[in-house]
């Protein structure tokens, strides 16, 4: 019997694409059953119930890897290797060779575990289905750079002449300095450049150039001009994937949230409250801090996070909204300990609402039915009838 052919390098790429289509399902689905067994603030209260549906998430992705990617995961990755081999030199390309070794290695561990897999239904087999989701989650998160690696089509740039780029170049700085370059859409190309799209208004008409740079910094030069923004995709370096805030954070991995209440719930709690004491407990529970932290805590640790990211992007404009959102944050931090001082004032004050404030009935009285019918309407005289 013939062997089958060797699959391409795109059919392999769809292999991997399926894998992480199917992990995204089975994700969901575990975070349902999961919702299920927690209280409303967040709390796991059906241990049994989560621990089955765990099993059952990791039983399901393994099945999975076995279904897309053992018989293929092996050419994929050496494909992968073959195309970063060849791709010019960036901050990048080092990172990303140790990304395809740690892939490797993970599909050894589960590559293992199907081989020899465990009596089922036993503790052996959900011990090592418990084992083996890190690398399979490892494989969903990640194999999207094997795949964009074997299946990359890098087209050829045309580049201006050094003419037509400083002509290109000026009129776009004239245009950026009186607020008239729109930028459309940036990604990175192999090479690590930044590329951006943006639109060229002048004398009410638009034109569709690409940028080589951070457009918020000196130095950047316009690479290309094109009749519409499609033509400008097909002409550039295609995209190469976007980094990650944090190396080690995973969709498929997220740790348990710590249990909190709602916003939402605190107004609430200050509606119905009678005693100046319940008030100035639901202001603290807001302005709590640790495991337990309240509202106004996370939206700091938020604005924190999201300065971070900004910095991360490396350009101008991000160091300039990271700098905005760290001011903004040294204020929230000043308002939650004003908030929680104004809280223990409150507090120590002992008051209550005074006894005029009485509450109203929240139904109000059905009117009383009459038993007399209604009299029939006044009939008017009756209409000619006419043949």
């Amino acid at each position: 019997m013939p062997n089958p052919p060797t699959p391409t390098a795109s059919e392999l790429a769809w292999k991997a694409r399926d894998f992480r289509i199917r992990m995204i399902r089975i994700g969901r689905e575990v975070e349902t059953a999961l919702d299920a067994t927690r209280d409303r603030h967040g709390r796991t209260v059906h241990h049994n119930a989560e621990a089955a549906a765990r099993a059952h998430r990791d039983q399901a992705a393994l099945q999975a890897y076995a279904t897309y990617l053992v018989p293929h995961a092996g050419e994929l990755l050496a494909a992968a290797r073959r195309a970063l081999d060849v791709l010019p030199p960036a901050r990048h390309t080092a990172a990303w060779r140790s990304l395809l070794d740690s892939l490797a290695a993970s599909h050894t561990e589960i590559a293992k575990v199907l081989d020899q897999p465990a009596s089922p239904g036993s503790t052996a087999e959900r011990e090592q289905h418990t084992a083996v989701w890190p690398h399979l989650a490892f494989w969903a998160d990640h194999s999207y750079l094997a795949t964009e690696l074997a299946d990359q089509h890098q087209q050829r740039e045309i580049p201006l002449t050094d003419e037509e780029q400083q002509m290109w170049t000026a009129m776009a700085h004239a245009a950026q300095r009186r607020g008239e370059l729109d930028l459309i859409e940036s990604w990175y190309a192999v090479d690590g450049r930044l590329i951006t799209i943006a639109h060229l208004i002048e004398d009410d008409t638009s034109t569709v150039i690409a940028l080589s740079g951070d457009p918020d910094a000196p130095g950047w030069q316009v690479i290309g001009h094109y009749a519409n923004e499609y033509i400008a995709g097909q002409a550039l370096p295609s995209a190469v994937p976007p980094g990650v805030l944090r190396p080690g954070v995973s969709p498929f991995n997220r740790p348990e949230a710590a249990p909190e209440v709602s916003l939402q719930e605190l107004i609430r709690d200050v509606i119905e409250a009678r005693a100046a004491g319940d008030v100035a407990e639901v202001l603290l529970t807001a302005t709590q801090h640790g495991y337990n932290a309240g509202p106004l805590v996370r939206l700091q640790e938020l604005l924190e996070i999201a300065g971070q990211f900004a910095h991360a992007l490396e350009t101008v404009r991000g160091q300039q909204v990271a700098a905005r959102l760290a001011a903004l944050g040294r204020y929230l931090d000043f308002l939650t300990r004003e908030v929680h001082e104004t809280a223990e004032d409150l507090g120590a004050s002992v008051a209550v609402l005074p006894p005029h404030r009485t509450p109203r009935p929240h139904v109000r009285p059905r009117p009383v039915l009459d038993t007399t019918p209604p009299a029939p309407p006044a009939r008017g005289p009756s209409p000619a009838r006419h043949r």
